[in-house]
Parts: structure tokens; C-alpha cells; sequence
């Protein structure tokens, strides 16, 4: 199966998607996701084929496929977008809604129906340009879309009175002005649609950073001297050869041929401290040279990197299809035919069974179509997502994924990773201990340590500076390991781990030992600082029934250690990213659980977890996984999110329920004659701007429960 991906642009509601959805699986198309927030489209199909007539068909209905790497969309002509439209049609039909003011205001030329057809037919014939066309469309392809309802209730209304100008029936039968609001108040609805999914994706696109990063690749000129030149790291082939400085990300999986230093491979396995590298040790791509240069050879390229396979594994966790709309997509599926059956039921009825005049029972035909027009339940969800999505990234809290907003309110665990996450990855003494007075201790300490860049080393000479000098006869620096010192004596001081140290005692309780003539001196145990405010974010967790989990990448005893001081009861630690994926796969099958994490290594979970929450200094492959990234605040706006993330869902809700009432109700009335077209049109402005004021007052709701 020939697995494809496109970018779909102009879908704004749930009833879009479902046009495309049935395109595609009318195509032979399999395991077709269309998300009409973003505009991704995922299929499958048999065999490798030309997807032009699809593309074509995908046109016609009136959205547009985005070539993946193509630049900006060129700028659109006149009357191409909804705006300009219906800023276009706007002055003709207010001016023919003047003339219903007629009786208070004398307008004797508006009651000219020539005139009236003069000011009615540019907007008409933009109106058929647009909706008729692509009603026409969805209809020879079996998908009837909600422009097929516009364009009858328009068409219908203008036709009727045309016949009534042409046989001088008098003002009773002319309805230009319906047929011109029904069309000027749909370009508006489908405007703001416009504008609330464009809002939403402007929010994602702000986030998104291209996963490209630049590489320095290393040639040779015909002296065989070295030169280097930048090149992204796509473009990079196995076997090339590149230089990586201190605090540069490794660009892509490569082996050391020279040189040696210490990666912090935290983003890939989830591990706080750095590791030591040299040469014929392989490195990954994605993890950070804290200190030395090295010179390494391209081993892997495209799929075959590590990056790329949980990347991988990130898609896969994606191909389920969210949640969001599937009402909306349920009740779409019928909603045209339903109307237009209601509305022949409503002309047959009343002319035929009650002997209602034809006029009368045309009347409320179209009355029937245009207060079914789809614009409330097209605008009920974007409203609401726009006002959300912009009350959070006003707060720091932006949304990646709207399309599972829905999940808030189900969420019963909150699963973190440690480092980077409940922690600030930044390290601090713990304990020590020692055997030699407390200052001299700490000064013996630092007149080691300053020698090294190990971040340890770095952080233990923070805190202990003191301008006490030491000299020494000789010093080295064992990277990743430790560090050995000679004074003028000959005694030999050295400072590091167990297992550099210890090795034929078995002791590996504490992190860093200090050692005279092998000789115990003290040791220092060291913490990764816990966020300041993890504390009141676990508590509140907590009182709302939100039961906190632990799921990390690093060693038990650092895993343990942070969740005794959260007095977080389940914790996990050295998981790999598949192993976290299926932990959180068995944690959701329990109860729906949200995630929050920062490395790649966190991304597969992420996008399998009911809900995945990142940090806007967490890795990129993270934040583009996760739904929701919290910025600048750390975890302090996770109750917040929550919040609004809930609360946003709860508006959807009321406007669907607004929508979808409103029909109900409101073609009754229309069915039986007691609203004429044009104040059908009215109503169904109305129903907008019901919609408009409900979404707003997220933006002064509030959302945070105590």
C-alpha cells in the first residue's frame, strides 16, 4: 500500500472533509483521514499511481491540494477569496434591503423591480459563479455539499421573482433581496470560517520549525587541505565526512574519526547526564555536543537514521483518526438531502394537501432552504476554536491540535517525563559529605573541578566558588569519567564517579567521590532541580482526581528520587521510546491519559497518548507531536490549559446544540408560513451571530477550576 500525505487548503468545516473523504473513497482510495482544521489529508492506496485526476476532482469541489515543499500560495486574483467577495456583494444588497424601508422612508425608485434586478444580478451571478458551480460539481460526483442548498434557496428566490418582474405581479413577488442576502451573508459565514480556521492554523505554522538544521561538511581541495562549507543535513550522503563544535547539535547519525567530548543525549534517551564519546564510537542525530569538537562520517541518511525511526513510530501512533466532530461528521453525511426533501415535502404538502397558492407555497420552500443554510453549523466549531486557541496563545498556551480539544474533559492520569519536564535539567549538590573540614572540602572540590566542562563539574563549581587557591603539579581530565590532580607533594587527588574510581570496591551509591592517594575524602550526591512550581501543579492535579505518573528515560534511582520528593506513588524509569509508547498505549486502555514531555525519545508517546503536552523549550520533533505546548511558564499553565482546552469543548457543544436547535425549530416555522424568505435570511444571520457571542465570552470565562 502507497501510503500519501497532502495539505488541503480552503476545507472550514466538518461537511468539507466529508466531501473530500467520499472523493477519495469513491477513488478506491483506503483508510482515507481528512482533518479539516489543518488541512492534512492521509490515504492509502493499492498501487502506485498518478493522483492528477484526484487532485483534479479535489478542485473541483473547491479546495485546493498544497504541494509538499512548495512555496507560498501565489496571491489570489479579484473576487477569489471569501473576503473579497463579500465586500463585493455587501453594498448592492444592503442598498435593496433599503427598500423594505420603504413605508418609513420614500425610496420610490427602489420599488422599481428592474432596478431591483439590476442591483440583485451582480451579486447573483457571483453567487452561481461560486456556489452553483460547485453544487453542480458535488452533485455529477454523488457528494451533495451545503453550497447545493445556497445555490437552490438563491436561485430559487431570484427565479421566482424575475418571472414576477417580467408579468408585472407587483412587489409581492419580487425577492431580489433574499436571493441577494442569502448569498452576501453565506460569503460572510464562509469569511469567518475562513478567518477562525486560518487563526488556528497560523497558531501551528508559529510553532512548526523546519527539522532541517545546517551541517559542516568537510572537503578537500587539491593541496588536500581541509576545507569546510555549511549544508543542510538532508542533503548529506553516507560516507561524507563533517566537523561538530561545542554546543552544536549532532546533525545527523555519523561514527567519531576524530576527537572526543561529551553529548548530552537527553532528547533521544531520555538520560540527564552527558555521555563521553571518541573515536570509532557512534553519535546520533538530534543529540548536543556539550563540549569537544569531533570530526565524524555520515553512517545513515533519510529512513534509515535513528531520528527518522521515531519519527516513524510517530506517524504510526497519528494515523488514528481524532475524535472531534464525529457528530458533526454524522449529521453532515445527511443533512442536504434531509433539507431538500423537507423543502420539496414543504411545496407538495402546502399546494397540493391545504390548496395553499403555488406563490405561497414556493414561498416557503425557499424559506425552508435558506433557514437551513449551513452557515451556523459550519461557523459553530472554528468560532469557538478561534476564540480558544486565541485566549490561550495570548496566555502562553498554544494548541497544536485542535482536533482533540474534546479529550480534556476525560482526562483521569497525567503522566510526565522527569528531566527537562518535572525537572530544569539543570544540576544541584543534593548531599555531600566528607572527611576534612566542610571549606576545605568544598575548596578542594572546586580547585578540581574548575579544570573540567563536564556540566557536573560546571554546576559544583557554581555553587562552591571560592578564591582559595590550589596549585597543582599536573592535572588531567578524563572525559565523562573524572578527573586526576598532582600536587607539588606528589600526593594524587582525584574527583568522579564509582566506576571510575571504585572499581575494585563495588561502592555505587553516590555520584561523585573525591579521593587522596585512594584514600576516601568525601562525595557529593547531585539532583536535577525540580521545577519551582511542580509541586503545586502535582497538588492540584491531585484535588481535581487527576492521578500523576513518572515515565522516564533516566536511572532508577534519579526517577525514584523526584517522585519521593512530588509524592508521586507510580513512576517508571530507563524506558526506551518504544517502551514508553507502549506503556502509555496501556495506560489508555485503562483511562484516558494525557502525556507531558520535552525529548524526542518522549515523542512517540506523545502522539499516542489521549492528549500530548510539550514545553516550548522541549525538542522540536516533541512540540510538532504534542497537541498542546505550554511556553515560557514551564508546567505553572498546565491547570490553565486544561482549563480552556475544556471549556473551548463545552462552546463547541453549545454552538452545535445552537445550530442544530435552531433548524429544528426554525424550519417548522418556515414549512407552515409564518417566515417569509427574507426574514428566514434575517434569522439566519442571527443564528451567526449567536454563535459569534457565545464563542467570545471564552475570552472573559473562567476556565481554571479551584
Amino acid at each position: 500500500m502507497e501510503k500519501v500525505e497532502w495539505k488541503v487548503e480552503g476545507m472550514t468545516c466538518s461537511n468539507c472533509a466529508l466531501s473530500v473523504t467520499k472523493l477519495l473513497q469513491k477513488e478506491g482510495m483506503q483508510n482515507v483521514m481528512v482533518n479539516p482544521i489543518d488541512g492534512q489529508v492521509r490515504f492509502e492506496s493499492s498501487e502506485k499511481k498518478e493522483f492528477s485526476q484526484i487532485k483534479l476532482g479535489i478542485h473541483k469541489l473547491g479546495y485546493s491540494v498544497v504541494e509538499e515543499g512548495s512555496v507560498a500560495a501565489e496571491k489570489k486574483g479579484f473576487l477569489q477569496t471569501h473576503k473579497q467577495r463579500f465586500l463585493f456583494t455587501l453594498p448592492f444588497t444592503l442598498i435593496l434591503m433599503l427598500h423594505m424601508l420603504h413605508g418609513i422612508i420614500p425610496l420610490h425608485a427602489l420599488m422599481n423591480p428592474w432596478i431591483q434586478l439590476a442591483l440583485c444580478l451582480p451579486v447573483f451571478l457571483l453567487g452561481m459563479n461560486y456556489f452553483g458551480a460547485s453544487a453542480i460539481r458535488s452533485l455529477k460526483l454523488g457528494i451533495p455539499n451545503m453550497n447545493v442548498l445556497v445555490a437552490l434557496g438563491a436561485a430559487a428566490a431570484f427565479v421566482y421573482s424575475l418571472i414576477g418582474a417580467i408579468y408585472g405581479y407587483g412587489q409581492d413577488y419580487l425577492f431580489f433581496e433574499t436571493s441577494a442576502s442569502i448569498i452576501t451573508l453565506v460569503f460572510l459565514g464562509n469569511y469567518l470560517e475562513e478567518s477562525a480556521v486560518g487563526a488556528t492554523q497560523r497558531a501551528v505554522k508559529a510553532l512548526t520549525k523546519s527539522q532541517e538544521v545546517m551541517a559542516t561538511m568537510i572537503a578537500f581541495d587539491d593541496q588536500h587541505q581541509e576545507q569546510y562549507f555549511p549544508i543542510e543535513n538532508s542533503q548529506l550522503q553516507v560516507g561524507d565526512l563533517i566537523l561538530i563544535k561545542t554546543g552544536e547539535q549532532v546533525p545527523i547519525d555519523a561514527k567519531i574519526i576524530w576527537g572526543d567530548g561529551l553529548l548530552d543525549e537527553a532528547i533521544i534517551s531520555g538520560e540527564s547526564l552527558p555521555v563521553s564519546k571518541q573515536k570509532k564510537d557512534f553519535i546520533i542525530g538530534g543529540s548536543l555536543l556539550v563540549s569537544g569538537v569531533l570530526k565524524a562520517q555520515v553512517t545513515a541518511v533519510g529512513k534509515n537514521t535513528v531520528l527518522s525511526g521515531i519519527l516513524q513510530m510517530v506517524k504510526n501512533a497519528q494515523r488514528e483518526k481524532p475524535p472531534l466532530q464525529q457528530l458533526a461528521d454524522k449529521i453532515s453525511a445527511v443533512f442536504v438531502p434531509v433539507v431538500i426533501g423537507i423543502a420539496i415535502l414543504t411545496f407538495l404538502v402546502n399546494y397540493f394537501g391545504f390548496q395553499i397558492s403555488f406563490t405561497q407555497s414556493l414561498m416557503r420552500f425557499i424559506a425552508v432552504l435558506v433557514i437551513s443554510c449551513p452557515c451556523a453549523m459550519g461557523l459553530a466549531t472554528p468560532a469557538a476554536i478561534a476564540v480558544g486557541l486565541g485566549r490561550a496563545a495570548k496566555n502562553g498556551i498554544l494548541f497544536q491540535n485542535a482536533n482533540r480539544i474534546e479529550i480534556f474533559k476525560d482526562i483521569r492520569q497525567m503522566v510526565f517525563d522527569k528531566t527537562g519536564t518535572l525537572t530544569t535539567g539543570k544540576f544541584a549538590v543534593a548531599a555531600y559529605h566528607s572527611e576534612i573540614t566542610e571549606q576545605d572540602f568544598k575548596s578542594l572540590v572546586y580547585a578540581l573541578e574548575k579544570y573540567s566542562t563536564h556540566p557536573i563539574a560546571v554546576s559544583l563549581c557554581e555553587a562552591w566558588k571560592t578564591t582559595v587557591q590550589q596549585r597543582w603539579k599536573s592535572i588531567e581530565e578524563i572525559k565523562g569519567k573524572g578527573i586526576r590532580a598532582y600536587d607539588d607533594a606528589g600526593n594524587c587527588f582525584e574527583a568522579g564517579s564509582a566506576t571510575f574510581l571504585l572499581n575494585d570496591t563495588g561502592k555505587d551509591e553516590h555520584d561523585v567521590y573525591i579521593i587522596k592517594n585512594k584514600k576516601i575524602l568525601g562525595w557529593i550526591d547531585i539532583k536535577d532541580d525540580i521545577r519551582s512550581e511542580a509541586q503545586t501543579v502535582i497538588n492540584w492535579l491531585r484535588a481535581h482526581h487527576i492521578k500523576p505518573i513518572i515515565l522516564s528515560g533516566d536511572r532508577k534511582e534519579k526517577v525514584a528520587a523526584v517522585a519521593k520528593t512530588l509524592g508521586i506513588e507510580d513512576w517508571f524509569a530507563e524506558q526506551s521510546p518504544d517502551a514508553k509508547m507502549q506503556k502509555i498505549a496501556s495506560l489508555n486502555d485503562a483511562m484516558p491519559t494525557a502525556m507531558v514531555g520535552d525529548g524526542i525519545n518522549d515523542a512517540p508517546a506523545l502522539a499516542k497518548a489521549s492528549l500530548g503536552i510539550s514545553l516550548s523549550e522541549a525538542s522540536q520533533l516533541a512540540m510538532q507531536s504534542a497537541d498542546v505546548i505550554l511556553v515560557n511558564h514551564g508546567l505553572s499553565k498546565l491547570p490553565e490549559a486544561m482549563g480552556i482546552g475544556k471549556h473551548t469543548y463545552i462552546t463547541i457543544k453549545q454552538n452545535l446544540f445552537w445550530a442544530f436547535a435552531y433548524n429544528i425549530v426554525a424550519i417548522p416555522i418556515a414549512a407552515v408560513g409564518l417566515l417569509r424568505p427574507a426574514f428566514a435570511a434575517l434569522a439566519m444571520g442571527f443564528s451567526d451571530v449567536v454563535l459569534a457571542f457565545n464563542s467570545l465570552r471564552l475570552f472573559v470565562k473562567k476556565v481554571i477550576p479551584m
